[in-house]
Formats: C-alpha cells, sequence, structure tokens
C-alpha cells in the first residue's frame, strides 16, 4: 500500500516538474515569437524605405544628408544578426527620428504633400511605425511573463535546472521618456 501511495506521488510530482517545464517552454516560444512580429515589421519598414527615399529625391534637393542617413541606418539594420535585438532597436529608434524629419519635409514641400505615392508611403510608414510600437509592447509582456516564471516558485526550480535565462525588456531611448519642451 505505502508503495504504491509513493508511486502516485511521484507521478503527480513528475507531471507537476513536466507542467512547469511546459510552461516555461511555451512562455520562451511567445516571447521569441513576439520579437520575430518585430523583426517582421522591422523589415516591412525598411522594404518601404527606398521608395519614400526615390520619392522625396526630386523634391528636396538639398535635403541629401537626411536622405542618406535614412539609407545609411536602414542598411546598418538589416546587417545585424538576428539575436542583437538592443542593438537592433537602437538603430532602429535612430531611423524612426531620421524619419520624422522626412515626414516633416512635405511641410516645407507643398508639391511633395500634394505627390499621391508620398502620402501613401506616408500612411503606409506610420502604420507600421504603429505596428512596431504595439509589437515592442507584446514583446515586453511576454518578457515579464516569462522572466515572471523565472522568478517564482517552484517553476524557478526547474527554469534552474534547465539554464533557462532572463529576457531583457525592450527600453525606451532616454530622449523620448522626457517631456517635450515648450515655449511660449
Amino acid at each position: 500500500m505505502t508503495l504504491l501511495i509513493v508511486i502516485v506521488v511521484l507521478v503527480i510530482l513528475a507531471l507537476i516538474y513536466i507542467s512547469m517545464y511546459n510552461g516555461l517552454q511555451k512562455a520562451k516560444v511567445n516571447t521569441e515569437e513576439s520579437w520575430s512580429q518585430i523583426d517582421v515589421q522591422l523589415k516591412r519598414r525598411n522594404d518601404l524605405i527606398p521608395n519614400l527615399v526615390e520619392t522625396t529625391k526630386g523634391y528636396a534637393k538639398h535635403e541629401k544628408e537626411t536622405l542618406a542617413q535614412v539609407i545609411n541606418l536602414r542598411n546598418q539594420l538589416t546587417e545585424l544578426p538576428a539575436d542583437t535585438h538592443a542593438q537592433k532597436m537602437e538603430v532602429s529608434n535612430q531611423l524612426t527620428d531620421t524619419l520624422k524629419s522626412i515626414f516633416a519635409l512635405a511641410e516645407a514641400y507643398p508639391d511633395l504633400k500634394a505627390n499621391q505615392e508620398f502620402t501613401k508611403l506616408m500612411e503606409e510608414l506610420t502604420n507600421t511605425e504603429n505596428k512596431i510600437a504595439y509589437s515592442r509592447q507584446l514583446f515586453n509582456s511576454s518578457a515579464a511573463n516569462f522572466n515572471q516564471r523565472l522568478l517564482t516558485f517552484p517553476s524557478n526550480m526547474v527554469a534552474k535546472i534547465h539554464h533557462f535565462t532572463k529576457v531583457d525588456y525592450l527600453e525606451v531611448p532616454t530622449e523620448e521618456k522626457e517631456a517635450p519642451k515648450v515655449s511660449f
């Protein structure tokens, strides 16, 4: 009888262990999948940039430095290894800032603003930027869920046994956290 109780207890413990391990794996896969969503949106943006630069070139001849910077940042982003999340997001943030200055060109060049191709590209890039922001939030939520499992008992013991490691959050650049300076 006691042998049967010991066997039942061991089976229950094994099932609990398997459940915790599978939960950690699912959380890890969700985090990886949410990063892939960011990658997809970054690629989409990178694919739109050459069209935007080409459309803008004819209107903003003296803005070549800005256009060159956009192309340079785009190329940097495509050359970074897939697992360098922090570097990718840093370059992506720089690219976003530079794209904002191209969007501002539309105000200085009414003909450019009236160009349907430019307007369409601006809308697509704006939508893509919104998707990148959403994907970053999803990634951070997935990372939080995974990291929470790494820290809470008893799944933290299973995580240590299988060498699961914490996932870093995607941080907002310091300059974007600051309140905009307004003067009257």
